[in-house]
């Protein structure tokens, strides 16, 4: 039987140290730590989302500013709205809400972020940092999740065989960097892989981020394996993982749930990146 990995416990530790150096920060600076949030549309997933996000700045003495937008809005309004917060001294993270209305280029939108202001770490220079890396940028909320979440197992990345499977730009690319970073013998899948399970059952560390419901089965999975669940898959019988929880868990080490694995983690190290801009 596998130890579940507390998403939710992981990232309330996390946020405490988030709230510990925001104020610090509000007492040397004589002002909060802001994050500014945009969101356009009407996706209500995305409402949700953007509500937790001020609610958790709220917990750790971020300053929260919001900007929404109907689907009319226009690129060259959002693209003007945040050069205005590129110059913001009060602003030091900003995050764009994906996604955006049908029409709107969000790579143009996402590159014009100041990078030092980029709370998401989807910029393309700290993407290249991350894979040159470098220490100044930043990662990537949910990747920089993952490696906490392994690491709250106690078990050293260093000289672990890591399967991600996934390629995403999101999650799958950044998560095998910070990987190869701690050490680990990393190799990414995806659809088009062949023999794949034959490769999941040789990793220590198994990412699953490919987007499709309990597409990771137990006779894919060594026994002992960490497995990090990445999947957000929901349907009319509700909210499923990536990983077959049911199956995998009496041959996995440790697994992460969902929910309650790495959904908490992505909130709280987006509030750790916009307090590291903050201090940088």
């Amino acid at each position: 039987m596998s130890k579940i990995i507390d998403g939710k416990q992981v990232a309330a530790n996390v946020k405490e140290t988030v709230r510990l150096r925001a104020v610090e920060f509000e007492k040397s600076h004589g002002r909060k730590v802001g994050l500014a949030v945009v969101k356009a549309g009407d996706d209500p997933a995305s409402a949700i989302y953007v509500r937790n996000k001020i609610k958790a700045c709220e917990a750790c003495n971020i300053a929260s500013f919001s900007y929404y937008f109907d689907s009319g809005v226009t690129e060259a309004q959002l693209l003007e709205l945040i050069s205005a917060l590129n110059d913001d001294k009060n602003v030091d993270g900003i995050l764009v809400q994906l996604p955006l209305p049908k029409g709107i280029d969000e790579r143009r939108v996402l590159s014009a972020i100041a990078p030092e202001k980029d709370a998401d770490g989807f910029h393309a220079l700290n993407a290249g940092k991350l894979f040159l890396g470098e220490a100044t940028g930043s990662v990537a909320c949910t990747p920089r999740g993952i490696i906490e979440l392994i690491k709250s197992t106690g078990e050293d990345i260093c000289g672990k065989h890591a399967v991600v499977v996934g390629r995403s730009n999101i999650v799958g690319k950044p998560v095998a960097m910070l990987l190869l970073q701690n050490n680990a013998t990393v190799t990414i899948c995806h659809s088009k892989t062949t023999g794949l399970s034959d490769i999941t059952r040789t990793a220590d560390i198994l990412v699953a981020a490919v987007g499709k419901k309990k597409f990771i089965t137990r006779d894919m999975v060594k026994k002992g394996a960490i497995v990090i669940d990445v999947g957000m898959n929901r349907d009319d019988e509700g909210l499923f993982g990536d990983v077959d929880f049911e199956g995998v868990k009496d041959v996995a080490g440790y697994i992460t749930p969902v929910p309650g694995g790495v959904g908490p983690m992505t909130i709280a190290m987006l509030l750790m990146n916009t307090v590291d801009g903050a201090r940088a």
